[in-house]
């Protein structure tokens, strides 16, 4: 391709990121436009950002913020969906990357820019879910991944790249750890994590207490839900971006959401992450126990199907699809009537449920109890297992006949 003129490069002010203005100023003597999105980070990741990114060469900075876009429009599907990765993952990076990247090519469109970057290395699954989407939204730009071209191969050359250029970085060769963050998770990769025999260094949890420190004293906590999407903490209404932020410390207090695992990468690389997921974790335990109510069997068990294509898709990077906006179709009619809510109880690490109602609750006491009332004829159990068992008993007396024929 010829060399473009003005690129839009998706920019967190990480390592990856600050060293890649530079590079493609010197390696395609293009303008850099950086592109920003605020879906929770927190802390200080977004402070000083825009002035970081122009003093290392970017001619302009967008600094979007979607939080709430974020929350209401990708987390609340991912959670009616009930999508959980591998059993553990609860797609906090794999949720944020469709958003990140259509926002990214937004502003390349509205600034001309005639190419798009990312700081993704060629061994992940995060080029993959930018690329797709860039595929989806602007196919016509050009996509430039610097981890596939330069000469870098580590975090060490990285940070040796960033030093000759007096690009100011907060990695350093002793503490390595990759981390991706925002208002669902936050993720921790590299160092020591690298090796699963090695367990997870207590340093590197940041959201959420350790169990073993957590408070002596269980809590509780309410969640409501409308249509399967969460709307109330013990009681009180919120939007959505503050009901997730109160979950979160919620949860962190009591050392929920914390979860090790060894992944495999949709590249086909197994790896292994730490993640912190406290409101998440809350809001994904809560929601099942009140879908226990709500749903038939049927139903439930054929949700539970597609849940595990639709954690696939998110955590492929297959958002902008059409099988994705179809799934999410079957989803909202599933959850008509996953309203009500659930109590928990949350002790050091552990979420218990201490009660759920609904006013869709498909429960009734009456048939469940042992003292059996008028609506269960236990006597019908008969004919139910004889039509059941037919096959069985079919089969059982032909292989019975065979073996008794006279030889």
């Amino acid at each position: 391709m010829s060399k473009p003129k003005k690129v839009a490069l998706a920019y967190s002010g990480g390592l990856d990121t600050s060293v890649i203005i530079p590079w493609l100023k010197e390696n395609y003597g293009c303008e850099v436009v950086a592109v920003c999105g605020d879906i929770g980070q927190g802390g200080d990741e977004l402070t000083g950002l825009e002035q970081k990114a122009r003093n290392t060469g970017a001619s302009e900075v967008y600094i979007e913020d979607m939080r709430e876009e974020f929350v209401s429009e990708y987390l609340w599907k991912l959670v009616r969906s009930g999508g959980v990765y591998e059993h553990k993952y609860l797609l906090g990076t794999s949720i944020a990357r469709p958003l990140l990247a259509k926002k990214q090519v937004e502003v390349a469109l509205a600034t001309g820019c005639d190419a798009l970057a990312h700081g993704c290395t060629g061994k992940g699954n995060d080029q993959v879910r930018f690329e797709l989407t860039y595929k989806a939204l602007a196919p016509q730009l050009a996509v430039i991944a610097p981890w596939r071209e330069w000469k870098i191969v580590s975090r060490e050359d990285a940070i040796e790249y960033a030093a000759q250029r007096k690009v100011p970085i907060s990695a350093s060769t002793t503490k390595i750890y990759s981390r991706d963050r925002n208002i669902w998770h936050i993720s921790h990769e590299g160092g020591a994590l690298e090796d699963p025999a090695n367990g997870a260094p207590d340093e590197i949890w940041m959201l959420t207490k350790s169990p073993a420190e957590a408070p002596d004293k269980p809590g509780e906590v309410t969640i409501a839900f409308e249509k399967g999407v969460p709307v109330s903490v013990d009681g009180k209404r919120m939007k959505a971006f503050e009901l997730l932020e109160t979950l979160n410390a919620i949860g962190a207090e009591h050392g929920i959401g914390r979860i090790d695992l060894v992944e495999n990468r949709f590249v086909g690389m197994k790896s292994r992450g730490c993640y912190e997921t406290p409101g998440g974790a809350l809001i994904m335990f809560a929601i099942r126990e009140l879908e226990a109510l709500t749903l038939d069997k049927n139903t439930l068990h054929y949700k539970q199907q597609r849940a595990l294509e639709y954690a696939e898709l998110v955590y492929n990077g297959l958002w902008f699809t059409p099988l994705r906006e179809a799934l999410d179709s079957f989803f909202e009619k599933v959850s008509e009537t996953t309203t009500g809510e659930v109590k928990l109880r949350l002790y050091k690490g552990n979420i218990e449920p201490l009660s759920r109602k609904s006013p869709y609750s498909l429960y009734s006491l009456d048939i469940a109890s042992f003292t059996m009332g008028d609506a269960y004829d236990q006597k019908d159990a008969l004919g139910f297992i004889n039509l059941i068992g037919l096959p069985i008993k079919v089969r059982a007396l032909a292989d019975h006949a065979r073996k008794t024929e006279p030889k």
